[in-house]
């Protein structure tokens, strides 16, 4: 699955980012403590969170993530945007819970991390 084929999926808008449909994305990985995502997220991944804040940004980097998703109409603030730019990273957002999103992505073929082996 591309980025795109997800954004698709989700009915999201794009936030940050161009030309999704080049992003592969291996897995998803849904978590709204960053710890989690340092702990158990992969290199690959595309990340459904409800935390808007700089620090998903800065964690998504160390994890070789390689998008971002805000899920239950969340918007990131001016801050994050920014910082996302910076390093390239694709934003998206959706309206839809992180529960049903995981759902959707997972059913549409995409991995879950515990699913795939480094």
């Amino acid at each position: 699955m591309n980025l795109e084929d997800a954004r698709k999926v989700l009915d999201a808008e794009v936030i940050v980012g161009t030309n999704l449909e080049e992003i592969d994305v291996e897995m998803g990985c849904g978590a709204d403590l960053m710890s989690d995502v340092l702990a158990f997220g992969k290199k690959g991944s595309l990340l459904l969170t409800g935390l808007t804040n700089p620090q998903v940004v800065r964690t998504c980097e160390i994890a070789e993530i390689v998008g971002i998703c805000f899920v239950r109409g969340k918007r990131p603030p001016e801050e994050t945007i920014t910082m996302a730019r910076e390093h390239s990273l694709p934003l998206l957002a959706t309206r839809v819970p992180m529960f049903e999103s995981c759902g959707r992505l997972y059913y549409h073929g995409l991995k879950g991390c515990s699913e795939t082996k480094e």
